[in-house]
């Protein structure tokens, strides 16, 4: 594929950690991140030397200014984002706790992104130089200007040939606007090149098939049936797709984690090594360093499997760095597959 830029679009968001015991009143202190999915994305990409952009909304002030400067000082080309709007996202998170947990709380109603309206956008100068574009589920889960402004992008990166990539990331607590993932996702994901996700996503965020007897008891043989039955499916329903991950993370003992991940293109199932820990530090962001290890590995022309460890054990790595994004570099993640091998 032609080495352009990659394009991550998404929400900007302050990840605030307060500590289950409330000591951070006395403290004074509240433990922040800089997140956001596809900002995840963008900042793994820079890291591991693919030429990485981010297009957001953010107000004009200072901490906007900041942060615009942390991202650059990450090598993110941050010459899209949209200046608009009164403040930046906020999400809740309590320290060590997961997303799809209940713990969380969002703040982002009102947001410089969630303002976003279609026709403010120059796709014409966003795409310059872009040769794949990435967004994901949490972004049209914010309200309909936003999902509106998604698929204006995807018809524009469309047009244009650009490869797009899609995280079927569900978060219970957005979609608050009236309407089911089902009734919005699908739409978008005729665009796509590459949908990455597991099962249960596919299920609720794109309607497709979940056969409760094959994911019951998590028995991995199982698992990998149902894995190929979702990917079918997905390119039976989405014909420009080529591509589909799916990734499978379990609790293991009280603080582990069991984990693998399967690839499906051209008729083909792959599956990854399996890692399993007895301790991890933070689940936050794990998803969207295996969407970067994918982008990372498809973007370098590595093949199907390759790709899928690269990217497996990038999320693996993730596990245990405290913060939204990736630190582990290319030849870390290279050393972990070796370390793991089977």
């Amino acid at each position: 594929m032609a080495a352009g830029k990659v394009l991550s679009f998404g929400e900007l968001l302050l990840r605030i950690c307060p500590d289950g015991d409330g000591q951070w009143l006395g403290e004074n202190k509240l433990p922040f991140f800089v997140g956001g999915a596809e900002l995840n994305v963008a900042t793994a990409l820079a890291l591991w030397g693919v030429p990485s952009a981010y297009l957001t909304a953010l107000p004009e002030n200072f901490i906007s200014e900041q942060l615009i400067g942390y991202m650059q000082d990450r090598q993110i080309d941050t010459s899209p984002v949209v200046m608009q709007g009164e403040r930046v996202g906020l999400y809740y998170l309590p320290k060590g706790k997961d997303l799809k947990n209940a713990g969380v709380i969002y703040d982002r109603a009102g947001s410089a992104y969630a303002d976003l309206t279609p026709g403010t956008i120059n796709w014409d100068a966003v795409f310059e130089g872009v040769s794949w574009f990435h967004f994901s589920a949490i972004c049209p889960a914010i309200n309909q200007n936003v999902a509106d402004v998604c698929e204006e992008a995807l018809k524009a990166a469309s047009e244009r040939n650009i490869f797009i990539s899609l995280d079927l990331n569900y978060r219970a607590k957005l979609w608050k606007y009236g309407k089911d993932p089902v009734e919005v996702m699908p739409a978008l994901a005729t665009y796509c090149d590459l949908i990455m996700g597991n099962v249960w996503a596919a299920n609720k965020m794109l309607g497709m098939p979940l056969q409760e007897e094959l994911v019951a008891d998590i028995e991995k043989e199982k698992l990998l049936q149902h894995a190929t039955l979702t990917s079918e499916a997905i390119l039976k329903e989405f014909p420009k797709c080529k591509i589909v991950a799916n990734t499978f993370r379990f609790d293991h003992g009280t603080k582990g984690i069991r984990y693998f991940t399967t690839l499906y293109t051209q008729g083909e199932l792959h599956v990854s090594q399996e890692y399993v820990v007895d301790q991890i530090l933070d689940k936050v962001g794990s998803g969207d360093c295996f969407m970067g290890g994918l982008i990372y590995g498809f973007y370098h022309q590595r093949s199907p499997k390759e790709t899928l460890e690269f990217a497996t054990a990038a999320a693996f790595k993730k596990l245990f760095i405290e913060s939204d994004a990736t630190t582990t570099t290319v030849a870390e993640i290279e050393e972990t597959i070796r370390e793991y091998a089977n």
